[in-house]
């Protein structure tokens, strides 16, 4: 059975920034008075962001001061933080192979689709930015607060398949850089979930979760779903 839709995940996936939206999670909390050392930060990266900032918090030893109050007022600041970051950054740089990857996907029929833990705001700042609806490269984008709950919950996947009347997740390929890009692929049954090593996860980090796939390149994934 052929593959009909692949979703891409964005930040470490197809755009190389990974770094600067770290860094954005470590300084927004630092503004809070909370220090985390970025290998915390690294592991919650492709989770929908007011959850990453809740599980960063957990083990603060006042959790008596983690209000919902207190976590919706960072993630609104990291919000704001990445929207000022993606208009105006210099280091936002597309991953190699990437644009051409949408290019023949499409050529075969195939629809490229770009999901993302961040909100619909700062998913559209990146893509405007880009131009990638405009150029024909992108069919759909959808971002975590668009649905009951993101990743690692398949919700995303779920509501873009149906968007395109696809009923059968054989037919629905996941790529992404994280561990909860890879249970999402998981969970919404998709007949390949293949794991980049672009972002934070080495081949090593990803291994244990046993994605179909683990590639450094974004174009393998054509070589993939052509097997």
């Amino acid at each position: 059975m052929s593959i009909k839709l692949v979703v891409f995940d964005i930040a470490g996936t197809t755009i190389q920034d990974e770094i600067g939206v770290m860094n954005a999670f470590r300084e927004t909390l630092k503004s809070h008075g909370y220090e985390v050392p970025i290998d915390e930060v690294a592991l919650v990266m492709g989770y929908k962001k007011i959850e990453a900032i809740r599980v960063l918090l957990k083990n603060s030893p006042d959790q008596s001061a983690i209000t919902d109050k207190l976590i919706n007022k960072i993630h609104d600041d990291f919000v704001k933080h990445m929207i000022s970051f993606y208009s105006d950054s210099a280091e936002i740089q597309v991953f190699p192979h990437t644009e051409e990857t949408f290019k023949n996907l499409h050529e075969q029929g195939v629809k490229v689709g770009l999901n993302t833990g961040f909100t619909r705001a700062i998913a559209d700042t990146i893509i405007n930015r880009l131009q990638w609806q405009e150029k024909g490269l992108v069919d759909y984008v959808i971002a975590s607060d668009e649905v009951e709950q993101g990743r690692p919950h398949p919700y995303m996947i779920q509501k873009m398949m149906s968007a395109f009347d696809i009923t059968d997740s054989n037919e629905v390929a996941k790529v992404g850089d994280t561990e909860v890009d890879i249970h999402e692929g998981q969970n919404a049954g998709c007949k390949y979930v293949i794991g980049v090593t672009t972002g934070s996860f080495t081949r090593e980090a990803l291994e244990p979760y046993n994605p179909t796939h683990i590639i450094d390149d974004i174009a393998d994934v054509l070589t993939i779903i052509n097997e």
